[in-house]
């Protein structure tokens, strides 16, 4: 019933106003359906009490309070609350996908350019997955901001797939540092060696050294997350694993990749000689990342997805509807974590 409606939504209102309906919703939500008192609500929302009275006051006169809390349609708060309470996680937005359509990536990463405005407040240093097809969306999208906090956008991971993939990573790195007024700082080293030996010499490379270094920083990253198999237009012997080494992972009980390096359903490692052959953030880099955003969905990242939520690698979502109710289900199967 809902088709189209996000790019309905989309045509109707700016991006500041779409945030705007979003945050009005959520905060009459809180106060009517859960009877949290506005000092409360200001504690969750990260904003001023003064700042909760407007948005109910505009939630008012906007009808979106009546008897009940009416959400504007496209939006989706019910989920985003629960996603938020079953993960542990400080932010979430669920974009409406027709499960039919394609080119969720793109619709995801556009949805992303617009509600993740908020999200760059940190800084210096922004971790970008540039082999993304939904985040080199969302770099293409992302409008320009004044100069923040944020100087340096590194690139996770080094390069994959074809020459053509490689190209269109390194212009949407150059698009976000862009947006940002930030300097780009490229990975120009094959994402996935042949050999633990050449991976060696590639890091003596000054340039390599300096997108490294500057990992071990990272303040505000962008999560790649992925099956443990092939996905996307990556095949074997495109800077990437073998279908042999691939199987063996998947037998040691991997069901997903974050940059490449492979976690169970539990989101726990599973480290394995591969781990010698990536160029790019580790895991390690990856958890003391401040902030931890996702831009993922559909149907073929779902276990990947779960795994990575329940192993806590994520402060920050944008997911589909389908893919926030499997989420959600997952949940439902075991224990609830508090946020650690």
């Amino acid at each position: 019933m809902k088709r189209n409606s996000a790019s309905a939504l989309a045509r109707r209102y700016s991006a500041a106003d779409i945030e705007q309906l979003r945050q009005m919703t959520r905060a009459a939500r809180l106060h009517h359906i859960h009877g949290a008192r506005q000092t409360e609500i200001a504690e969750k929302m990260g904003i001023s009490q003064a700042g909760v009275s407007r948005l109910l006051r505009m939630a008012e006169e906007q009808g979106i309070v009546r008897s009940v809390v009416v959400p504007p349609e496209g939006l989706y708060p019910d989920l985003e609350e629960a996603l938020i309470e079953a993960y542990g996680l400080d932010a979430a937005y669920v974009v409406d996908v027709d499960p039919s359509e394609e080119g969720v990536s793109q619709i995801l990463g556009a949805a992303a350019a617009r509600c993740l405005t908020d999200e760059f407040e940190g800084g210096p240093v922004l971790g970008f997955t540039s082999w993304s097809t939904t985040l080199r969306e969302m770099a293409r999208l992302m409008e320009p901001r004044l100069k923040g906090r944020i100087t340096s956008v590194v690139e996770t991971l080094g390069d994959l797939g074809s020459p053509m993939l490689q190209h269109e990573a390194d212009v949407a790195t150059l698009q976000m540092a862009q947006a940002l007024q930030a300097e780009a700082v490229f990975l120009r080293a094959p994402g996935v060696m042949k050999s633990a030996a050449l991976r060696d010499v590639a890091l003596a490379d000054m340039h390599i050294q300096k997108a490294l270094k500057l990992l071990d920083e990272v303040d505000i990253v962008f999560v790649g997350i992925g099956p443990a198999d092939f996905h996307g237009p990556l095949e074997e012997n495109d800077n990437f694993f073998t279908s042999e080494q691939l199987a063996e992972v998947r037998k040691a009980g991997a069901v997903g990749q974050l940059h490449q390096r492979f976690i169970n359903s539990e989101g726990l490692p599973v480290r394995t000689p591969l781990d010698d052959l990536v160029v790019g953030i580790s895991l390690d880099q990856l958890r003391d990342a401040g902030r931890r955003i996702a831009v993922a969905g559909g149907a073929a990242k779902h276990e990947a997805l779960a795994a990575a939520l329940a192993g806590e690698w994520i402060d920050v979502l944008v997911t589909d509807a389908g893919s926030a109710n499997h989420l959600l289900a997952a949940a439902n199967a075991t224990p609830k974590k508090s946020k650690g």
